[in-house]
């Protein structure tokens, strides 16, 4: 089964052009070093929660859109060389300055369950 990276952040709404070109050339990264698949997408229809929401979750700013990504590899294994490979500080070395505030993101592995 296929195993899959989550992310969700928030990015100044002025930075939409920036974080399309970060991500794009990140998933050209990552396809390289075995991604199957690398979607974005950016919030149109987030609403705000009573209790808990995208929003509270990483402390968006009013001027700040949700985004919710995934990354989607064959296995585990694919995955953790993938990461590995991320973490080494000579493959962020093009990349610049990030377009919002990694600190706030939250991700994390998930195991695919089923998928229809």
């Amino acid at each position: 089964m296929p195993y899959i990276d989550g992310m969700v952040t928030a990015v100044p709404k002025a930075n939409r052009q920036a974080y399309i070109d970060h991500a794009s050339k990140a998933a050209d990264l990552l396809k390289s070093w075995g991604a199957t698949r690398v979607v974005e997408n950016w919030g149109d229809d987030v609403p705000h929660g009573e209790n808990n929401d995208f929003y509270s979750a990483v402390q968006a700013k009013e001027d700040e859109v949700i985004v919710f990504s995934w990354i989607e590899y064959p296995d585990k294994a694919t995955r953790d060389a993938a990461m590995q490979k991320m973490m080494a500080p000579e493959a962020m070395a093009d990349f610049g300055e990030m377009p919002f505030d990694g600190r706030r993101m939250i991700f994390g592995g998930f195991e695919t369950l089923f998928s229809r």
